[in-house]
């Protein structure tokens, strides 16, 4: 795939720019480019095409409109101290990118073009990417169904878009959230979606999200669907939980996302001098280990929140308090450590970090 750069001639000037990453938050500003890549199924992709952001056309029976036919990514940039800007496992991103696709039926793209995509954009718009450490530039690839035309069938064309948009803290780091765990609504089947990272999961998820606001929570945990006692992931984030100085995380199902942080996180603990495991662990595992003393923290983690810690579970069994409701110190020496790597202020042994410019 050939890139073709079709850059902004008017973007966003320096003065006004500094004032929007001032800002922080997440998804309220986006950079000055895009990237777009046109697949049909006779002539497979065409060129990368970096462009002016803007609006996308759509015919009223563009395929994802009505089938939902449609996968995304997440992944980050961040200042080095070098000067430079780094991705972290951007390898990996394309890897669970391409099984999403499989699963929804679309085209994979090739891991070289999928990297070479993500630096071209980064590259142009390097001057969104904030400075402080924490902060970063957060990158969204999707591929969306673009075949014109009502019927139940794999498209035959689709469209590959990347944006990107500054980010600050998703949540707070130096407070615990809430979490609440949903019995009446679950997340994924065995044999469906779970693994994909599509919409159609979190379109279903925000009804029991808004459960959970209205039981004074944060975020919502999912249980399994067959049992509805294991506890799988809450929201867009994979779980973990402390016990002494072993480190355990839902094992992966085939119902749960493969998080890329997850995965980063089993390594960064091993590092760190600590056990880790794969478990299947139920709700009266989690409220009983609170209870005993045996689980001392728990924690939530995710591309865009890195590592967000738990203070309280409630449900319909009643509520439990992680230790005294703070974040953990094992949690918080984590999440240091990880985003040490992904700044460059702690030495990357696995080559995670990938260097753009």
């Amino acid at each position: 795939m050939k890139i073709i750069n079709k850059a902004n001639p008017n973007p966003v000037n320096d003065a006004d720019r500094a004032a929007k990453l001032a800002e922080g938050g997440f998804g309220k500003y986006y950079t000055d480019n895009m990237i777009v890549a046109e697949w049909s199924e006779k002539s497979g992709w065409g060129n990368i095409n970096l462009v002016p952001y803007g609006p996308l056309s759509l015919d009223p029976a563009t395929a994802v409109l009505h089938y939902g036919q449609e996968i995304f990514e997440g992944l980050k940039a961040y200042a080095q101290p070098d000067g430079s800007v780094s991705l972290f496992r951007p390898e990996a991103n394309a890897a669970r990118f391409n099984r999403s696709a499989e699963r929804l039926a679309l085209p994979t793209i090739p891991t070289e073009d999928f990297v070479s995509a993500v630096k071209e954009l980064v590259t142009q718009d390097r001057k969104w990417v904030p400075q402080k450490v924490g902060e970063s530039l957060y990158i969204r690839p999707f591929l969306i169904a673009t075949e014109v035309g009502l019927g139940v069938r794999p498209t035959n064309k689709a469209k590959y878009i990347l944006i990107a948009t500054p980010a600050g803290a998703y949540f707070d780091p130096s407070k615990a959230v809430t979490v609440w765990i949903s019995t009446e609504y679950v997340r994924a089947a065995p044999g469906g979606t779970g693994e994909a990272k599509c919409g159609g999961n979190y379109a279903a998820s925000l009804v029991a999200q808004k459960a959970a606001a209205a039981e004074g929570c944060d975020q919502v945990v999912w249980l399994d669907a067959v049992e509805r006692k294991w506890v799988e992931e809450m929201g867009g984030m994979n779980l973990y939980f402390v016990k002494g100085n072993k480190v355990v995380t839902p094992k992966l199902t085939g119902t749960l996302l493969p998080g890329i942080t997850r995965d980063s996180i089993l390594t960064v603990a091993r590092d760190l001098g600590y056990e880790t495991e794969e478990v299947m662990l139920s709700v009266d595992d989690w409220k009983t280990g609170i209870e005993s003393g045996e689980i001392k923290e728990t924690f939530a983690c995710g591309t865009a929140a890195v590592v967000s810690p738990i203070g309280a579970a409630k449900s319909k069994w009643g509520t439990w308090v992680t230790g005294d409701g703070n974040p953990g110190p094992i949690t918080m020496k984590i999440r240091e450590t990880l985003l040490g790597i992904q700044h460059g202020q702690i030495v990357d042994k696995n080559s995670w970090v990938k260097v753009v410019k």
